[in-house]
């Protein structure tokens, strides 16, 4: 299976939102998945598990360390993802159509797992001076 057709624009999220059955499960988070880590699928993991189908908007960090269409991607290669909706500008205009309870905003937490990572990388490339 080629999952880069769990990717869809926002546009597409929205019309497939209208046809899915208002009884099923859904869960809507958010953040920016640069690069992704293994604490990301792991929180995505743990979030489909107890909530039924899952959907990843991905939004854009200030300065991005992949293209946003790479790190759909990856994302989408999840299994625990159902679909991957690239926010364009804002992820609004595709979380105004989710009941507030389903949306879990990640960006914050997405921040600071990507400077961790970055710390991790920088200190094991530290040469001991002497």
């Amino acid at each position: 299976m080629d999952t880069r057709n769990k990717i869809l624009t926002t546009a597409e999220a929205v019309a497939a939102l209208r046809l899915r059955s208002a009884d099923s499960p859904l869960t809507v988070m958010t953040g920016y998945f640069d690069p992704l880590l293994a604490a990301h699928a792991r929180r995505l993991n743990g979030l489909a598990a107890s909530a039924g189908k899952l959907i990843v908007v991905l939004e854009n960090p200030e300065r991005p360390i992949l293209p946003q269409r790479a790190r759909a991607e990856l994302v989408a290669a999840l299994k625990s993802v159902a679909y991957v909706v690239l926010a364009e500008r804002s992820a609004e205009e595709f979380l105004s159509n989710i009941p507030k309870a389903g949306i879990v905003r990640e960006g914050e937490a997405d921040t600071r797992r990507t400077e961790d990572f970055i710390r991790h990388v920088l200190d094991k490339q530290m040469v001991p001076q002497g």
